[in-house]
């Protein structure tokens, strides 16, 4: 099963490049699976025992299964994010380096650990936004080849490189696009061919790099998986698959990716947006629900906000706490902070905890060192516009942020055992006052 569901996810990675690529993945899968499209300027018809999603910027995802008896109905909610730390390529994209090298003109997106892009095959995806008949249409792109670098500066030229380096992103992380032949203009060349539009129709665009190095299994027992953007496509990987193979008809079950976590969330389409909060409330009045419905409908829900976790790394376990730590392989991590930065307490974990025992799943408990800050995640952010009982968990995970990561094979599945439990179960009569 561990080799299977590896498998199957190493080919889902691949083919999301970027986190417009992630969602077009998510949604041929929910439509592969009955799930019908909506769109957020139009007007939706919902029915008990329909199965719907809808976008926002191509970027992020909310599905829905809508149960069939919705007397005293409720949102089992699951959260994950489709971006990851990168590089976004800017508007003039190039630049020149004495007449003999093209570079492309590049910024950072999130906290990446920038040293880990140096000196191996990246290339560049997004959207690109076209005029076609008095209209713009958005599409893909993915030059799927080999296509930049990003050079290391010699140790002979920097003697100090092993002793800790100042890396300075409008210097050291440009990547190196052509040399002599190749001149400014012939970087939006490539784009429209692979858009397959003409340059000239090209209005706007969202590109960024991605590594291309191969997903891989590995370890003396074949027990980890290292792969870009593990966080936090792991986990929406997972939380997708458990979503589709659970189902409960007094249940609104709702699976969300959203974009920009890894910038704070505070866009559209982010989980600070009311983007849950619109599509929650349009599914309670196209049901024809009254509104007091919907306020008890969220009092009784529940939300699994899934992003990854720190593993105890096995060169500076001094790094994480001496007994709130996890490492691969051993179960789904539940994450908390006494300032708020992760949302669980002691009755969301206690409502996690007796899933993942009926899902026959293992549990680790993760918190900061407390001489250490730790990051917020989408379930304390997507309180603010909607609030709930809510968890944070996650899988255990090394070098979060670099552009190859590393987690446990089995993990995958216990989180989709998990999932597919939570997906199963009504919560709401377990949510004594």
């Amino acid at each position: 099963m561990y080799k299977k569901i590896s498998k199957e996810m190493t080919a889902f990675l691949k083919e999301c490049p970027t986190a417009f690529h992630a969602v077009a993945r998510i949604g041929r899968e929910l439509e592969k699976n009955g799930f019908a499209r909506l769109k957020e300027q139009e007007e939706w018809e919902l029915k008990p025992g329909g199965k719907y999603y809808v976008t926002r910027n191509d970027s992020s995802v909310i599905a829905f299964c809508i149960g069939t008896e919705l007397s005293d109905y409720s949102f089992h909610i699951a959260a994950s994010h489709s971006d990851y730390p990168t590089f976004k390529i800017k508007e003039h994209a190039e630049l020149e380096v004495k007449s003999k090298y093209i570079q492309l003109n590049t910024e950072g997106y999130g906290g990446m650990i920038c040293s880990t892009w140096f000196d191996r095959p990246l290339s560049v995806a997004g959207r690109v936004v076209v005029k076609e008949n008095d209209r713009f249409i958005t599409k893909l792109v993915d030059i799927d080849r080999d296509l930049v670098v990003i050079p290391s500066l010699a140790i002979h030229m920097n003697r100090s490189v092993n002793d800790g380096c100042a890396l300075n992103k409008q210097v050291d992380t440009l990547p190196l696009f052509g040399g002599t032949g190749i001149r400014k203009g012939d970087f939006k060349k490539l784009i429209a061919k692979a858009a397959d539009v003409a340059e000239a129709s090209i209005y706007g665009s969202d590109l960024y790099l991605y590594n291309r190095q191969e997903p891989s299994v590995w370890g003396a027992q074949e027990e980890f998986i290292s792969s870009p953007h593990l966080d936090d496509l792991q986990c929406a990987y997972a939380s997708l698959k458990g979503f589709l193979e659970g189902q409960h008809e007094k249940n609104v079950n709702v699976y969300a990716c959203f974009d920009n976590e890894e910038v704070g969330s505070g866009t559209k389409q982010g989980a600070g947006s009311t983007f849950l909060h619109d599509v929650l409330r349009r599914i309670n009045r196209c049901l024809e629900r009254p509104e007091e419905d919907y306020y008890r409908a969220v009092a009784g829900s529940f939300m699994l906000s899934a992003d990854n976790a720190h593993a105890v790394h096995p060169n500076h376990p001094e790094k994480t706490d001496a007994e709130n730590c996890v490492y691969m392989n051993e179960g789904i991590v539940v994450k908390s902070h006494a300032g708020q930065k992760y949302t669980s307490d002691a009755v969301s974990i206690a409502l996690f905890r007796e899933i993942c025992e009926k899902a026959d799943v293992p549990v680790q408990f993760f918190a900061n060192r407390s001489d250490e800050a730790g990051g917020s995640t989408l379930g304390n952010i997507s309180s603010g516009k909607v609030s709930l009982n809510a968890v944070d968990i996650g899988l255990a995970q090394l070098a979060m942020h670099s552009a190859y990561e590393t987690a446990g094979v089995k993990d995958t599945c216990y989180m989709i055992k998990a999932m597919k439990q939570f997906f199963s179960t009504h919560l709401k009569v377990l949510l004594a006052e």
